[in-house]
């Protein structure tokens, strides 16, 4: 009786043994899987800022060529007038 007893706690102390060593595994495997996944949110982040940046800047510059585009437009004006005044004073 005291062999089967002994056996019997031989027994429970692998299946613990394994149990303990494949819960912390699968806990490693989770921590390293989480590290990994935070890394790629991180560079997606970075990837968002950057982008929003670039729109900003890029709303900027619209805004500076359409500030040029009617400026051109008013000196070709300016210029039309001024050639229509000097054609009238010559004739």
């Amino acid at each position: 009786m005291t062999s089967e007893i002994i056996l019997a706690l031989i027994s429970f102390a692998g299946t613990l043994a394994g149990s303990l060593a494949g819960v912390y595994a699968t806990s490693r495997l989770s921590n390293y899987r989480i590290e990994q996944l935070e890394k790629k949110v991180d560079k997606h982040n970075n990837l968002v800022e950057r982008v929003y940046k670039i729109e900003e800047h890029q709303a900027v510059v619209d805004n500076k060529i359409k500030t040029s585009d009617h400026r051109i437009a008013d000196l070709e004006n300016e210029y039309k007038i001024v050639k229509e005044v000097e054609h009238f004073e010559n004739t």
